[in-house]
């Protein structure tokens, strides 16, 4: 958005701490075409409340989208909760194998629908017929993929929260999670994806990540294998540092995508990267 968008084509964008509807509002000025609702985020997985927000543009003429990838069209509806369109990328958890590079609009306006339609096959970002078959190959077992990666990732969740070398671990199924009642509202499951903070700092984290055996160090996520990174140096590496501070993202974040596994392989894995700290 900063760095194509605005910079190339004059596009203006506010950015706004969604968990704060009043925020939300607050930002809207008489030219606001779209809101974006990312829920939950990445990586600090705040939770958004879609159908407040969503009221909020109606009869404005402001049309809302919401990034729903973490969740998965399984877990979170946004276009029953009001919004225009959901975005997911099938790359995650829709194709569930880390072996498609795909994205899907669904849209709740049928003339938006052609709109986009057009504009995507006219210019040329479509998928070719044999990654269509993989994402639906994908489609047909995210139902039980997810119930799995929900399961594993609350017990991993659980267990993090009890660790003496864990400064605060971040998943929307704890009630620690300061949104925990706006995703048991809108979310069906809440999902497989986990944040949590190290204490210490960047070497710490180098070395836990260096540690781990099960789960990959890799970015990306939603696929069968479990993956875990630092954002700070890997995802979200390109945003600037005053920025990532601004968002909570530090050096000792560590961001998991809970996968398909053993979760007691995944427990032991971690225990044992802990010990070498």
């Amino acid at each position: 958005m900063r760095q194509i968008s605005q910079e190339r084509n004059g596009v203006q964008y506010d950015f706004v701490d969604m968990t704060d509807v009043k925020k939300v509002e607050a930002a809207m000025k008489p030219n606001t075409k779209i809101i974006w609702i990312e829920t939950p985020t990445n990586p600090t997985l705040k939770v958004c409340d879609i159908e407040a927000i969503c009221k909020l543009a109606q009869g404005k003429g402001i049309v809302t989208v919401v990034d729903n990838t973490f969740p998965s069209p399984y877990l979170q509806s946004p276009l029953l909760l009001g919004a225009d369109i959901s975005v997911n990328s099938v790359t995650k958890y829709i194709g569930g194998h880390s072996d498609v590079v795909m994205g899907v609009l669904a849209c709740n306006d049928l003339a938006m629908r052609d709109k986009l339609f057009f504009t995507s096959k006219t210019i040329g970002g479509t998928p070719g017929p044999f990654d269509c078959y993989m994402a639906l190959r994908g489609l047909k077992t995210l139902k039980v993929r997810m119930d799995a990666h929900c399961r594993s990732a609350q017990i991993i969740a659980e267990y993090l929260e009890t660790h003496p070398l864990v400064e605060k671990v971040i998943y929307p199924g704890l009630t620690s999670h300061p949104q925990h009642e706006v995703a048991k509202k809108q979310m069906r499951g809440f999902g497989g994806m986990i944040t949590f903070f190290l204490k210490g700092g960047i070497e710490e984290s180098r070395r836990f990540l260096a540690a781990m055996k099960t789960m990959i160090l890799a970015e990306s996520l939603g696929g069968v294998e479990s993956l875990i990174e630092c954002p700070a140096v890997m995802t979200h590496f390109s945003v600037p540092p005053e920025i990532r501070k601004q968002l909570g993202i530090s050096d000792n974040l560590i961001r998991v995508s809970v996968g398909l596994e053993d979760v007691e392989d995944l427990v032991h894995d971690l225990k044992q990267a802990f010990e070498k700290l």
